[in-house]
């Protein structure tokens, strides 16, 4: 793993490789590990997404805790945790913490990460990053979000700087950034069937709407 003031891509990717199990399943440890590194996106880029990153941490603590747990074992993947949890109703036990429904967070945070990298990428130097994240944003995140934290994350995207300034803030220097725009479309590769297999995951389960 990089250290914290850079993002690794090359890391996520191959995270993110190893976590793809038979041919619809996701491995929980290698998933984790590929989003911890992704996640320091959401740190690189300043304030404006601290509430969500601090959230993830919290969130991984829960999973860590089930894989340490009595019922480990149902928590290797995605569609073992859904069944198991499933199966026994667990997700619907009052003062049990579902990893299904954790998980769901750390998912939904994930679709709007892949989603501003993409456009941060493929934007060029003239368009505003608040533009590129607001979109991001509202596509994704949003949705899910009460007003006043819609409200709050809006307001804080006009403080990003701009785009060469973020990508050499997230990278670090030339070389970095140049080393990491050449992985970058594989790393989405990677990140976009991991997204697609634990969407479908959670639609086999019927669990997009746990509360």
């Amino acid at each position: 793993m990089s250290n914290d003031n850079s993002l690794d891509l090359h890391y996520v990717h191959q995270s993110f490789q190893r976590s793809l199990k038979e041919n619809d399943d996701v491995v929980i440890e290698a998933y984790i590990d590929g989003y911890n590194e992704l996640v320091k996106f959401l740190n690189l880029i300043g304030t404006v997404f601290s509430f969500v990153s601090s959230d993830v941490k919290s969130k991984i603590k829960v999973m860590e805790k089930h894989k340490e747990g009595e019922n480990a074992v149902h928590y290797e993947s995605f569609k073992k945790m859904m069944k198991f949890e499933k199966e026994t109703s667990l997700h619907e036990k009052s003062g049990f913490v579902s990893g299904s429904r954790t998980m769901l967070r750390l998912h939904r945070g994930l679709d709007f990460i892949r989603l501003f990298l993409k456009r941060l990428s493929e934007s060029d130097d003239t368009v505003s990053t608040c533009t590129t994240c607001q979109g991001s944003y509202n596509e994704t995140l949003a949705g899910f979000h009460p007003w006043y934290i819609r409200q709050a994350a809006t307001l804080a995207m006009h403080a990003l700087p701009t785009r060469p300034d973020l990508l050499k803030k997230i990278f670090g220097t030339d070389e970095s950034l140049s080393a990491a725009l050449s992985v970058l479309p594989q790393m989405l590769t990677s990140c976009d069937e991991v997204y697609r297999r634990v969407q479908q995951l959670y639609t086999d389960f019927e669990f997009h709407e746990l509360p």
